[in-house]
């Protein structure tokens, strides 16, 4: 349950946030489709959650790009698992998106500020 009392966020993530959220986690290291998604949700309090039908998706679609490479390796319950590590072309890519999302940031914010703080 999210810490701040909202409701979880499920399905409803703009276009390309799962993409450079995605990113971001793997910079921490190598990691499986369920480790990320959990990266990210405990990342957010719980607020954003990774349905698994938007992850492995988003994971094909960078991998791709070449922003990520996958390799086959055991999990921590002794399974097989896919695990995905960001490339160095990823990484540049997550510094032009990390540039993107705190324009898009401020230019909501700017729109979003109350009425009198407009002037």
């Amino acid at each position: 349950m999210p810490k701040r009392g909202s409701a979880p966020i499920q399905g409803e993530m703009l276009m390309g946030t799962l993409d450079v959220l995605v990113l971001k986690t793997l910079t921490l290291g190598p990691a499986h489709g369920y480790t990320i998604a959990n990266a990210i949700e405990r990342g957010s309090e719980d607020v954003l959650q990774v349905e698994h039908g938007s992850l492995y998706p988003a994971l094909h679609r960078l991998e791709d790009r070449g922003w990520i490479a996958s390799f086959w390796g055991t999990s921590e319950n002794n399974r097989r698992a896919r695990y995905y590590r960001l490339t160095p072309k990823g990484r540049r890519q997550l510094q032009t998106e990390v540039q993107q999302w705190a324009q898009l940031v401020h230019a909501i914010g700017l729109v979003m500020r109350p009425v009198d703080e407009a002037d």
